[in-house]
C-alpha cells in the first residue's frame, strides 16, 4: 500500500498543500487583510470541489474494480460528461455570487471576491485534472498524477511572485497564477488518457455519482464545517482568521498523510488486493504527524508572520490540534476501505455525527474559552466520527464489489510506466 500512497502523498502535497502555501507565503507581505482574503478564497473553493469530487472518486474506483474485466470507456465517458455538467452548474453561479458570498466571512469583501472571479472560473481545468488523475489511478498508476502536480507545483512556484508583485494583482495574481499553472498541466496530463482505448458500452454516470457520492458528502460537509468555523472565528477579528488560516495550511502538509493512506486503501481494496490494517496505520500516522507539527509549529508560523497578532493564534492552532489529528488520522485512512467495499454510506453517517456534536460545541465553547474552544471541538468531533466508521469487520478487501478473478484480458492502450 505504500508504494501506491508515497506518489499520492506528493502529489497532494504539492498540488493542493504546496500551492495554497506558496500564495499564503507570497501575499502576506501584504497584510492580514490579504491572508484571510486567500483563507477564504481557497476555502470556498475546496466547498466547490468537494461538490464534484464524487466524480473522480466514482471514476477511480469504478476504473480499479472494471480493469481487466469489464471494458472501461462507459466510466471515462461518463466522468467527462458529468464533468462538464457540474463545471457549468457549479462556476456560474459561484462567480454571480462572488461578493455576497465573500461578504458572510469578511467585513471588506473585495479583495476575496477578486480572487474568487478568477479561482472560480478556473475551477474547470482543475476538475478536468482530478478526472484524469482519477483515470490513472484506477489503472492503478498514482506516479503519473505525482508528476502531473509536480510540473503545477513548479509552474505555481514561477509564477507568483511575478503576478503577485511583479504584476502588481496582489491576491488575483496569486488566483491567476493558479490558473495559469494548472492549464498547462492539464494540456500535459490529458496525453496520458488520450491514447487510452477500451471497447463501448453504455453510459454508467449513475453508477459513477453513486459510487462517489459518499466521499464527495464527506469532502464537502468537511468543508462546510470549515467554512463554518470561519465566520465563528471572525467572530474574534481578521487577525484570529488570518492566523487560522496560516497554521490550517502548515497543517495540511501533515494531513495529506491521512489523504494519500485513505486513496492508496481505496484503490488497493477496489482492485482486490490488501489494505493492510488502515485503522492502527492512520492512528499511528495522527501521532507522528501531531508530533511534528508541533515541533515545526513557531519556525514554521514565522516564516509567514512577523505579526505576533497572527503568529500566536496560528502556532496556538498548531498545538492544540495534536488532540484532533490522532483520531483522524484513523477517520481518514478506514475511509478507503469502507468507499472502495461500498460502505461509503458508513463513513458520511459518522461524519455527519461528529460534526452535529462539534458545530454546537464549536459555539458553545468559544463563548466560554475563546478560539480554544473551537480547537477542543474539533477533536471531539473527530473521536465520535472515528468511533462511528472504525469497526473493522466486513471492510476488508474480499468485500470490494466486482471480485471476480481478474482475467487476461485488459484493455487496450493502458498507459505505460506504471
Amino acid at each position: 500500500m505504500f508504494r501506491l500512497a508515497l506518489p499520492v502523498y506528493v502529489e497532494l502535497l504539492t498540488a493542493v498543500v504546496a500551492v495554497g502555501l506558496i500564495d499564503l507565503l507570497w501575499v502576506s507581505s501584504l497584510g492580514e487583510a490579504a491572508i484571510a482574503a486567500v483563507t477564504v478564497g481557497t476555502t470556498v473553493e475546496h466547498v466547490a470541489y468537494g461538490v464534484f469530487l464524487a466524480v473522480p472518486t466514482g471514476v477511480t474506483v469504478l476504473v480499479a474494480r472494471r480493469d481487466g474485466r469489464a471494458p472501461l470507456a462507459p466510466v471515462i465517458r461518463a466522468g467527462w460528461l458529468l464533468w462538464a455538467a457540474l463545471s457549468l452548474a457549479i462556476v456560474v453561479p459561484g462567480v454571480l455570487l462572488r461578493e455576497p458570498l465573500a461578504a458572510l466571512f469578511i467585513d471588506e469583501p473585495a479583495l476575496t471576491a477578486g480572487f474568487l472571479l478568477i479561482s472560480l472560473a478556473g475551477l474547470p481545468v482543475f476538475f478536468a485534472q482530478t478526472v484524469v488523475d482519477g483515470i490513472l489511478k484506477g489503472l492503478g498508476d498514482t506516479r503519473r498524477p505525482m508528476r502531473h502536480a509536480l510540473i503545477c507545483n513548479a509552474l505555481v512556484i514561477g509564477l507568483d511572485p511575478l503576478f503577485i508583485h511583479g504584476l502588481g494583482m496582489g491576491v488575483r495574481g496569486a488566483a491567476l497564477a493558479t490558473v495559469i499553472a494548472r492549464v498547462v498541466t492539464l494540456a500535459v496530463a490529458l496525453g496520458s488518457v488520450v491514447r487510452l482505448h477500451s471497447p463501448g458500452g453504455g453510459l454508467t454516470v449513475w453508477e459513477v455519482i453513486r459510487t462517489g457520492l459518499p466521499m464527495s458528502g464527506d469532502f464537502l460537509a468537511r468543508d462546510l464545517v470549515g467554512m463554518a468555523q470561519v465566520a465563528i472565528l471572525a467572530g474574534f477579528g481578521t487577525a484570529a482568521v488570518a492566523g487560522y488560516g496560516i497554521g490550517q495550511k502548515i497543517m495540511l502538509a501533515g494531513v495529506m498523510v491521512f489523504y494519500a493512506l485513505r486513496q492508496a486503501a481505496m484503490i488497493s481494496t477496489a482492485r482486490s488486493a490488501s489494505a493492510g490494517s488502515p485503522l492502527l496505520l492512520g492512528l499511528a500516522s495522527g501521532a507522528v504527524v501531531a508530533a511534528v507539527l508541533n515541533a515545526v509549529a513557531a519556525p514554521v508560523a514565522g516564516w509567514f508572520t512577523g505579526d505576533p497578532a497572527v503568529f500566536h493564534p496560528a502556532v496556538d492552532f498548531l498545538r492544540w490540534m495534536t488532540l484532533y489529528l490522532v483520531p483522524f488520522g484513523g477517520l481518514i485512512t478506514v475511509g478507503g476501505v469502507l468507499q472502495a467495499s461500498g460502505r461509503g454510506g458508513r463513513l458520511l453517517a459518522a461524519t455527519l455525527a461528529g460534526f452535529a456534536v462539534q458545530l454546537p460545541l464549536a459555539y458553545g465553547l468559544s463563548a466560554w474559552l475563546g478560539v480554544t474552544g473551537v480547537w477542543l471541538a474539533m477533536a471531539a468531533g473527530a473521536a465520535i466520527s472515528l468511533a462511528g466508521a472504525s469497526a473493522p469487520r466486513g471492510c476488508g478487501p474480499g468485500n470490494a464489489r466486482g471480485p471476480a478473478p481478474r482475467s487476461t484480458r485488459t484493455a487496450a492502450g493502458r498507459p505505460s510506466g506504471r
